[in-house]
């Protein structure tokens, strides 16, 4: 039951802080790295189970590799494929270049240059196809350039894991590491130019399928997890293996009804994907170097950002579309994890280098969205009306702080809703509850007081007006009794009770008449009053006397 318990807090966690994302306007897979973050400091005994997490994150990784393999169109990607391959190219020769110079100026060793600047060079694929197909730019010609670049990183990750494995000793060398890149290489353009000379394939098992669709799901895990298996024996990634299933599959058929099946899954997988990348966060590392994260994070995203502009820009993209798909790749991609965790088995990397590039890549891909959406509005910002910093804000973050606001006041309504459900305090009864029934007293003790026999009226509060009265009796006895004990004991009590429910008038005829009550119910007092006291002066004058 506790592994149970574990698993639909996880789920409810998720589930909540991916509502507050798209609630802002954001990607649900922020509210699932958030999630990651948040269950790592509460709760710790998750992170203890890291390796399950782990292998289905793993899982997550091949099935997103493989839907974008399904995904792709050869005939789109050939369009695309001249200005992808020379785009990453550029990109990982780039980010090495900066690694090296870094490298000389701080005294690195050259193996951690060739790692960071690998690892920096990579782009997030689910984030930006994610992103991308929220901002509804998957399908254009800006989704196709980004997808392309994407597609070429994610090949160059073979061979960039077999040189980070020869650097350390840990691989066959560079003969092998030669080896497997040539025949990763040479699978994929096999691939290519077999599946572009048809218009489709079929399936031998295609119509079969069609009979049995719920088959159909586990025949689209059976290939995926098949050919990513087939994949490792053969010594390269298991993601260059499912990537090529998706690959031939989305030129077959039964693509079409593949994807819609495959999608439930691939979504659940992709949860804990990034649930697992916001548990690898070390938090007391973070708030120890904040600001070494910060200042790094900020200079990886402009620069790659601006570099990845320029280099679309060389390649002879228009400038909308190069700055869309560059700033869409601005962020460090998922694969870097598993660079760096082949660098730290290869010895190229320490624990302190380590938990930085971990938590760097982790705010890389948590802020990502954010950045397209400023440097989106910063585009489109009138520079000439904004007069100050607040003017600036609204423009590009209004309606999001506005959904902020928002929600939080629903959070805390419902909040104090809750609470005094819980003390069984709801609404005005709670203040009627709360009154001292000793001050009620007390106020209608001075206002009877005050009031004398000859304002009974006054004192009419009700059928109950009466109970509060007589409790006060004594106190009235004591004041009266210094001139006339018996009278006054005879004279006030009584009859103000007695008056003061034969006075009060009905209520259609107090609020038509209201002035007409008053002056009735007086003289009808007084000839009580001197019928029983006859030597007793009249109730004004024994006032002014007193």
């Amino acid at each position: 039951m506790h592994f149970l318990s574990e698993i639909a807090l996880i789920a409810l966690v998720a589930l909540l802080l991916g509502l507050v994302m798209t609630r802002m306007r954001q990607p649900s897979l922020v509210g699932y790295i958030l999630a990651g973050v948040v269950l790592g400091i509460f709760m710790p005994r998750i992170s203890e189970n890291r390796e399950v997490i782990s292998l289905l994150a793993e899982l997550g990784v091949l099935m997103l590799l493989f839907l974008i393999g399904m995904e792709l169109s050869l005939r789109s990607f050939m369009r695309v494929w001249r200005v992808s391959v020379i785009t990453m190219v550029l990109q990982v020769a780039l980010s090495l270049a900066v690694m090296w110079l870094l490298s000389y100026a701080l005294g690195w060793p050259g193996e951690l240059a060739i790692l960071l600047g690998f690892a920096i060079a990579l782009s997030s694929t689910a984030v930006a196809i994610k992103i991308l197909e929220d901002v509804g730019e998957l399908r254009s010609d800006v989704g196709q350039v980004a997808v392309g670049v994407l597609v070429a990183q994610d090949l160059a990750v073979v061979p960039m894991l077999l040189i980070v494995s020869s650097l350390g000793g840990g691989g066959s060398g560079i003969v092998g590491s030669a080896a497997m890149i040539l025949l990763a290489v040479g699978l994929l353009v096999a691939l290519v130019v077999l599946l572009s000379r048809r218009q489709s394939v079929r399936l031998p098992f295609g119509e079969w399928l069609g009979d049995h669709h719920d088959l159909t799901p586990m025949t689209g895990l059976a290939l995926c997890f098949g050919a990513a298996a087939l994949s490792g024996v053969l010594g390269l990634t298991p993601s260059y293996g499912a990537f090529l299933a998706g690959l031939v599959l989305g030129n077959t058929r039964e693509r079409k009804g593949m994807m819609e099946a495959m999608m439930p899954i691939q979504a659940v997988l992709m949860m804990v994907f990034f649930l697992s990348v916001g548990l690898l966060v070390d938090i007391p590392f973070v708030i120890e170097n904040i600001g070494t994260v910060l200042l790094l994070l900020a200079i990886v995203t402009v620069v790659k950002t601006v570099a990845n502009v320029c280099i679309l820009r060389l390649t002879g993209e228009p400038w909308p579309r190069s700055f869309k798909a560059g700033t869409v790749l601005g962020q460090i991609g998922e694969f870097s994890f598993v660079l760096m965790a082949a660098g730290a088995t290869a010895g190229i990397v320490d624990d302190y280098a380590r938990r930085l590039m971990v938590s760097l890549i982790v705010f890389s891909l948590a802020v990502s969205p954010l950045w397209l959406l400023t440097s989106r509005r910063l585009e489109e910002v009138r520079w000439r009306r904004i007069a100050n910093f607040r003017h600036l804000w609204a423009q590009l973050y209004g309606r999001e702080t506005q959904a902020v606001v928002s929600v939080s006041s629903r959070a805390v309504a419902s909040t104090a809703r809750i609470t005094l459900a819980f003390r069984g305090q709801t609404g005005p009864a709670a203040d009627d509850d709360d009154r001292d029934p000793a001050a009620d007293e007390a106020v209608i003790i001075d206002v009877d007081a005050e009031a004398g026999a000859g304002r009974p009226d006054v004192a009419d509060d009700g059928p109950d007006a009466a109970m509060p009265v007589a409790k006060p009796a004594p106190k009235k006895r004591k004041l009266v009794r210094k001139r006339k004990p018996a009278a006054a004991e005879a004279a006030v009590p009584a009859p103000v009770r007695k008056q003061v429910k034969r006075s009060k008038p009905a209520p259609s005829a107090q609020a038509k008449k209201p002035a007409a009550a008053l002056p009735a119910a007086r003289t009808t007092s007084e000839p009580e009053k001197k019928s029983a006291t006859p030597d007793k002066p009249a109730s004004g004058e024994f006032d002014a006397d007193d």
